[in-house]
Parts: structure tokens; C-alpha cells; sequence
């Protein structure tokens, strides 16, 4: 009986970890293939442009009744402020990008695929940053474009010719943004899309709220200062520029500044801390 050779051994082959453009792929294939992703993105395309044709006719019989001046008409925030609702869509977004896998566990699968947790961080958030970006700027521009319809004949309009209008639309799919983003930087902190949310909840709104107890000169400098206060500078201040207040892309450049922060301290836990 002839004896059958054994394989000669093959030297073990290294492993490939993922590298950028794979970091990449990934996680655009997690992002459009969960549910959660298309019906936060719809809710939020619902509650601006939907919003902003029922607020928007909502003020138009205000203005043709003079509850609304001519002074204090401002058409193109008027067809905008329905990204205030919009704005809490896109943070459950940001936060449920990460904290959907430390939920699930799947967070280990992905950082042993993508070892380099910079790496693994910054292909989080480049997508989510062009998704909410291009999603928020459609919001944006219908919410514009179906309000000023909504106005009907005899109420003031604002153009997109307008610099300022431009901006200011532009301005708003910017700041949804970098709330998102935001969000997400809590999500890597806490770990925890509720925890997460009640963070947010408490920067945009349970704090600036507080902040009505202190006195008026400090009130004034904290609120032009607080960062989610600052950023909607670039898409609700459509009006002449007031003193208490930053520029629209000053307001935005400090938001900005805080989402980087926020980030950076996330880099820093995702580094330190086991999954």
C-alpha cells in the first residue's frame, strides 16, 4: 500500500485588516441596510417638509390678519423653523450609527475588521456625514421652496438670489450636520442611545432654558456663546446682524469647534476603553 505524502505546510498568510476604502464600504452597507436608518430619514423628510407647508400657512393667515407685522416678517425663517423638529431625527440618527452595535454586540466584530480605532472612527462619521448632509440639504430646500408656496398671494417671499436666503438654506443641511455628527460622539461616549439623547436634549434645549435664571448681561454672552446656540446662527439669522449675537459662520465655527472636541474625546475612549 503506497503511502500517500502529507501537503507540504503553508506558511501562514497575514491578515488583511480593512483599510480605509473597506472602512468605508462597510459602513455604508450597515447604514443603508438598517430599517432604523430609512425611517429616521423619512420621519425627519415628514417633520421639515411636512412641517414647514403647515407653519408656513400657518403664518401667512397671521401676516394677512396683522398679527404679523411687516417689520417682523422674515419669509425665509419662517419656512425653516421646522428644522427644529427635524434637528431631533437627525441626533437619534447620529446616535443609533454607534450605539446600535454596542447594543447588539456587533461593535467586536467591527473593530476586529477595522483594528484601527481612528480609522474605524472616521469612516463612521464620513458617512453619516454625507448621508445627513445631502438628506438635510433636500430637507433644507423643500422646506424653503413649499413654505414660500404655502404663503400665497399678498404675503412677502424670500428668493434664493437672496445671499443671505442662500445661506441661510444652505446653512440649515450644514447644521443638521454637525448635529448629527454631535450625537454620534455622545453615542461613542455613553454607549447608549438614551443616554446619548438626554445629553443632546440637555444641550439644545434643557440648558439654554437654565440659563433663563441667570442675570440678563450674563444671559446675553451665554447664549451667544453656548455652541448649539451659536450654530443655528447660520441658518436663523436671516435678518439684519444683531450685537448680541455671532455672525452665521462665527455661530457655526464655534459648534463646529465643539463637535471636534466631542469627537476627539470619543477617538480617545474608543481607544482606551474595551469594546
Amino acid at each position: 500500500m503506497t503511502a500517500v505524502a502529507p501537503a507540504p505546510a503553508r506558511p501562514d498568510r497575514p491578515v488583511r485588516h480593512a483599510g480605509l476604502v473597506d472602512a468605508l464600504r462597510a459602513e455604508w452597507a450597515k447604514m443603508v441596510t438598517l430599517r432604523s436608518t430609512w425611517i429616521t430619514l423619512g420621519v425627519a423628510v415628514v417633520l421639515g417638509v411636512g412641517g414647514s407647508a403647515g407653519i408656513s400657512a400657518a403664518a401667512a393667515h397671521a401676516y394677512r390678519q396683522g398679527h404679523i407685522g411687516p417689520r417682523g416678517w422674515q419669509p425665509a425663517q419662517v419656512s425653516l423653523v421646522s428644522l427644529f423638529f427635524v434637528q431631533w431625527a437627525m441626533a437619534v440618527l447620529g446616535a443609533l450609527v454607534i450605539t446600535g452595535e454596542y447594543g447588539s454586540g456587533m461593535i467586536r466584530n467591527s473593530l476586529a475588521a477595522v483594528p484601527r480605532r481612528g480609522r474605524f472612527l472616521a469612516a463612521k462619521a464620513t458617512v453619516l456625514t454625507v448621508v445627513v448632509f445631502v438628506v438635510g440639504e433636500v430637507i433644507a430646500f423643500g422646506s424653503f421652496l413649499l413654505g414660500q408656496v404655502m404663503f400665497g398671494s399678498g404675503v412677502p417671499q424670500a428668493t434664493l438670489s437672496n445671499g443671505a436666503t442662500l445661506r441661510a438654506v444652505i446653512g440649515a443641511g450644514l447644521y443638521l450636520t454637525a448635529i448629527a455628527l454631535l450625537t454620534t460622539g455622545l453615542g461613542f461616549l455613553v454607549r447608549a442611545t438614551a443616554a446619548a439623547m438626554a445629553i443632546i436634549v440637555g444641550l439644545l434645549f434643557i440648558f439654554p432654558i437654565i440659563f433663563g435664571a441667570i442675570p440678563v448681561s450674563w444671559l446675553k454672552q451665554v447664549n451667544k456663546w453656548w455652541p448649539t446656540q451659536a450654530g443655528q446662527q447660520v441658518y436663523s439669522q436671516v435678518g439684519p446682524h444683531a450685537s448680541d449675537v455671532l455672525g452665521p459662520w462665527a455661530g457655526f465655527g464655534i459648534l463646529c469647534a465643539f463637535v471636534a472636541i466631542v469627537l476627539a474625546a470619543a477617538y480617545w475612549v474608543l481607544r482606551t476603553r474595551n469594546a
